[in-house]
């Protein structure tokens, strides 16, 4: 196994791990959000309205696997759509103050079990360690994001 396949291994094992903590550990109201409600509301808090063609493309998801998140969404008053300013065919996904307010909770409440764990299991130099791995990771993770393959959620608040 080459060494860039051992560090492949060892990342997506981790980061797997701690996805699922994070999911774990996330307050299980009925008005939280699911890991993908919050990155569709992350990505159109960070690059503003949206077609769902191409937030499904951000997503790595067709256009269809969208339609139930979005249209709970807009129910929940989260997003709006409106007509696209040069093309009236098309739609626009827009945040909500609402939307804005429920990513907020959604990144505090779950920043505070990671935050926690942070502080308690790691050495000032280790979180120093973390904080530049991670912006490492986005970079891999935006790896490619311009041959239409998805890059996940926006950065964060």
């Amino acid at each position: 196994m080459s060494e860039a396949t051992q560090v492949a291994e060892s990342v997506r094992w981790a980061v797997s791990r701690l996805s699922s903590r994070l999911r774990a550990e996330q307050p299980g109201d009925d008005r939280s959000l699911s890991r993908l409600a919050a990155s569709v509301l992350a990505n159109l808090r960070h690059s503003g309205p949206s077609t769902v063609s191409a937030l499904a493309a951000i997503e790595g998801l067709q256009p269809q696997s969208l339609t139930r998140v979005l249209n709970a969404l807009e129910t929940e008053g989260r997003v709006v759509r409106r007509p696209d300013e040069h093309d009236r065919r098309a739609q626009r996904i827009a945040i909500t103050d609402d939307g804005r307010e429920a990513l907020r909770a959604h990144v505090r409440d779950g920043n505070r079990w990671l935050a926690g764990a942070l502080g308690e299991t790691l050495t000032p130099a280790e979180r120093e360690i973390v904080r530049v791995a991670a912006g490492l990771l986005l970079q891999v993770a935006e790896h490619g994001a311009g041959e239409g393959r998805g890059h996940g959620a926006a950065p964060p608040l």
